[in-house]
């Protein structure tokens, strides 16, 4: 009985990869390795470098004006992924050369030696090739990403959150934010108002040219990461870091601390000497996992702007709380409603120039034509201040 059982498990499984291969190869899926690198991060002894490697899934273009069931085909390409655990990988970048393996879920992720800086650029090349499997022609994969190297002109860095704080998501509601990424692609996902402009002012700082590196923190899962890097590229937003999350067997998304927590403390242990601001949203735990950096680093952390994108009165409590303990901490927790509103606090104490509140007005009144920030669109005010 348990010989039938078992063959018939085999036969069925066998029967269902059948046909999800044809499914696959009519929607055009492939079979063909592909390395998907991905933005990493560096100081002058150690570059933090990562990519995936995967067949290739056969994504088309983006296009602003693409029907929603290509968007959701896109979708499902991202999503049922056909990971390369094993994959041998070898890395060319700052003087090095590494070969390493990708682990269960395709990914590699390895500290790099640095033993040439190179140029000044602010982000310097990795060169990556597949040495095993190869492609049927006997081809190996080849990839060239990018590593972030702060210069010494750098003044502070930036990490931010994606959902809810830079990309309109939703993610307090389960069903719109799940429909919105299932539906949506780079082009037809809105920004906030005013995020370009004033991030683009902080990468700038009082420098006149961007200096300050951006790193994008977000309990996203890597699957997403394309849809993520065309967006903020076609917003005009600042490129940076991505830093997301597996999301697998055992994985609950719903618990965002502990990834978020342990990416931004290896961001600060890397650049021991730069300060941060700290950006977010009211919506998950951001207020909250900002507390225990400024409270893990003390002196290191200028301000933390809180996105207000939940006006319940109890989390507005929970939240101004949260805001004098950072304050007795000797930092600053802000909670406004816009970005205007954060963005003359960053004027205020000299982290951007005056002439970026003209330029984020500028940027808020060209997005009003693309629709509301929210399903109740009320004239933007700070909530909390607490220097005031």
């Amino acid at each position: 009985m348990d010989d039938t059982l078992s063959s018939l498990a085999r036969s069925l499984g066998r029967s269902i990869g059948s046909v999800k291969r044809e499914v696959d190869r009519q929607i055009g899926k492939t079979d063909i390795p592909q390395i998907v690198p991905y933005r990493g991060y560096a100081n002058r002894s150690q570059a933090h470098i990562s990519c995936r490697v995967l067949r290739n899934p056969g994504l088309t273009p983006a296009a602003a004006g693409e029907a929603w069931w290509r968007n959701l085909l896109n979708t499902y390409k991202r999503i049922e992924t056909d990971q390369l655990p094993g994959a041998s990988v070898r890395i060319r970048g700052f003087g090095t050369t590494a070969d390493t393996t990708a682990n269960d879920d395709g990914y590699v992720r390895i500290a790099l030696p640095v033993e040439e800086v190179g140029s000044n650029d602010m982000w310097r090349p990795v060169e990556f090739e597949l040495l095993a499997p190869l492609a049927a022609d006997g081809q190996a994969a080849q990839a060239v990403g990018h590593v972030v190297l702060p210069s010494d002109d750098a003044a502070y860095g930036v990490i931010s959150d994606l959902d809810d704080t830079v990309i309109r998501t939703d993610v307090h509601s389960i069903t719109r934010m799940l429909r919105t990424i299932a539906v949506s692609n780079a082009h037809t996902r809105l920004p906030f108002h005013g995020v370009a402009a004033f991030y683009n002012a902080l990468h700038a700082g009082r420098v006149g040219r961007p200096v300050n590196p951006i790193f994008y923190v977000s309990s996203c899962p890597w699957n997403l990461y394309d849809l993520l890097d065309e967006f903020l590229e076609i917003r005009g937003i600042p490129a940076g870091p991505l830093i997301l999350r597996e999301w697998g067997l055992g994985v609950n998304p719903s618990r965002n601390a502990p990834h978020k927590l342990e990416a931004i403390a290896h961001v600060l242990d890397t650049y021991t000497g730069l300060p941060f601001i700290l950006i977010g949203d009211s919506g998950q735990e951001d207020p909250e996992i900002y507390r225990e950096i400024i409270a893990r680093y003390p002196g290191r952390v200028c301000a933390a702007y809180i996105r207000n994108v939940t006006p319940h009165p109890e989390r507005s409590s929970r939240i101004k709380s949260l805001i004098k303990e950072v304050t007795d901490a000797g930092s600053t927790m802000v909670l406004a409603d816009d970005t205007l509103a954060v963005a003359q606090h960053a004027v205020e104490h000299g982290w951007i120039e005056p002439a970026a509140i003209d330029a984020i007005k500028a940027d808020e009144a060209a997005e009003d034509k693309e629709g509301p920030a929210s399903d109740e669109d009320t004239s933007p005010t700070i909530i909390v201040d607490p220097d005031e």
